[in-house]
């Protein structure tokens, strides 16, 4: 494909790309909702809580540690080729995760899943650095940012429909015609782009880094299905995960053609700015999780009215992801990005309003300041990111910039997830002395338990719901104030170190400027 084509068409390969992330957002954020329902024994598959932890869990651990390698297999052998069979996998196993009988076989299917969106993911975001000039790549990579908005929007809007008309696996079925629709726009429009580096693949630096991160994600989710860091399967996880990225990061730096040039942190447009986003979704990691509990347990909300009470989050990210690069070239990304965080910040320490019995419109526009501040973060990270490193290595910057994502939302929700869950059990436990030995346990569990239990047992049950609700909006307040913490920390982090102007283009040799017209 010449350049001229690419240059006028690519508009277009952005909108495929776009689809092709849609694919992978929409199907996290339509499960969320769904998992109340895939619980049911009558209406779902009966799963367990620990069972749905892993529907989850099983799809974060397979996508967290292939992001990195199928980012540096795009680069070898072409972001096409390997964005167009992330895809198929991609709609195989949701097809499969629909059939699903078992919750074992939903938890196997969803790993599945998590290895084709670990393929699609690193190539939209390397194929829209090849196509776009250094002048307009900021506002595509802004239009990429708020298709995440678009994605919160619709998942959970559309799985309540779906929950509201069909059977639980509609949820996973939804995303087949959209892989379609995305595959056959890939084939049509978007170019083929690779490095014109002819160098082998880094397969020692490939095993390690799957090794590692797979142990640390692992450790991590361990850590919150237990709620404790000291069994050996959680620190033994984690310690080993953190030693082999180590031992990585010495062997990529040895190394004469590394999938990843680690001396390229000693910039702090990039280190500033990978910490930023790591930052931001730790702190944003707990609150998804109880968002939806306390929307559809504490307030009494069906899952499609949950659903588009998070419109605001939504409408904050799409209103202003397209106009961050803008306000980057004018004011430069460091203020931009501490703003953006801040207002994170901020709309974390206002759930501290969110009761059991306050106005909805409180929340309403917490969540619209929470995504606004979103968008404003992740448009100058995410360009800074991909500026700094040379266009050969695009797909292991977008690996960069989803695996801080992926693992710092896994560790957020790990960690203030089990905070919510001890601070729960324990402003319960003087509420269930009145119940059967065997169902304290269970009763004290987590909300949905106790939600659960007190249907059961009826009128008698139902003096449960006053203190379990007042317990977990005290366990939200207190874990929301910590996740602001962290979030005001990233905006230090910001202040410091990413630089104040804007981040300008690197040298790129020609035959970097020809990269994405290869066929």
């Amino acid at each position: 494909m010449d350049p001229q084509t690419i240059h006028r068409r690519r508009w277009s390969i952005l909108g495929v790309l776009i689809v092709s992330l849609l694919v992978i957002v929409l199907d996290n954020t339509i499960l969320n909702v769904a998992l109340k329902t895939i619980a049911d024994p009558r209406d779902g598959l009966g799963a367990t809580q620990g069972q749905l932890e892993w529907a989850i869990n099983s799809y974060t651990l397979v996508f967290a540690g292939l992001l990195f390698t199928f980012g540096v297999l795009g680069d070898r052998i072409g972001r096409k080729r390997m964005l167009m069979i992330g895809m198929s996998l991609f709609g195989l196993a949701s097809l499969l995760s629909s059939l699903a009988q078992t919750p074992d076989q939903l938890i196997l299917a969803r790993a599945a899943m998590g290895f084709g969106g670990a393929a699609v993911m690193p190539q939209t975001l390397s194929i829209i650095t090849n196509v776009f000039e250094p002048q307009e790549r900021a506002r595509a990579i802004g239009l990429w940012a708020g298709a995440v908005g678009i994605g919160v929007a619709i998942g959970p809007i559309t799985g309540g429909l779906l929950l509201d008309h069909f059977w639980w696996g509609s949820v996973f079925l939804i995303n087949v015609p959209f892989v379609i629709a995305g595959v056959i726009g890939i084939a049509f429009l978007v170019p083929e782009s690779r490095s014109p580096i002819r160098a082998r693949i880094d397969f020692g630096g490939v095993l390690l880094s799957i090794a590692g991160l797979i142990l640390l994600t692992y450790g991590i989710i361990e850590g919150g299905d237990k709620a404790t860091v000291t069994a050996p399967s959680v620190y033994g996880s984690v310690l080993a995960g953190v030693a082999l990225l180590a031992v990585f990061i010495w062997y990529e730096s040895r190394i004469e053609h590394p999938s990843l040039n680690v001396r390229l942190f000693r910039d702090g447009r990039l280190s500033a700015s990978v910490g930023a986003i790591a930052l931001v979704f730790f702190a944003l990691g707990g609150v998804f999780l109880f968002i939806s509990l306390y929307l559809q347990d504490v307030r009494g909300y069906s899952p499609l009215q949950a659903g588009l009470l998070t419109l605001p989050l939504a409408a904050g990210q799409m209103i202003f992801s397209p106009r961050s690069a803008g306000l980057v070239a004018r004011y430069g990304a460091r203020p931009v990005a501490a703003t953006g965080l801040t207002m994170v910040a901020l709309a974390l320490l206002s759930y501290h309003f969110a009761a059991v019995h306050n106005p909805i419109w409180i929340l309403e526009i917490t969540f619209f300041v929470q995504g606004a501040g979103m968008a404003l973060v992740m448009t100058p990270a995410t360009t800074a990111v991909m500026s700094v490193l040379p266009r050969e290595q695009a797909g292991s910057g977008s690996a960069i910039n989803n695996i801080a994502r992926q693992v710092a939302v896994a560790l957020g929700t790990a960690l203030l997830g089990s905070l919510v869950a001890s601070i729960y059990r324990d402003g319960m436990k003087p509420h269930l002395t009145t119940l059967p030995e065997g169902l304290r346990a269970v009763a004290g569990s987590d909300i949905g338990a106790t939600t659960g239990v007190a249907e059961k047992l009826g009128p008698a049950g139902r003096a449960l719901l006053p203190p379990a609700h007042d317990a977990f909006v005290h366990a939200m307040h207190i874990t929301s104030a910590i996740s602001a913490a962290v979030a005001f920390l990233g905006a230090l982090v910001v202040l410091k170190w990413m630089p104040g102007r804007p981040a300008a283009e690197p040298d790129i040799p020609q035959v970097e400027q020809r990269e994405a017209v290869e066929v």
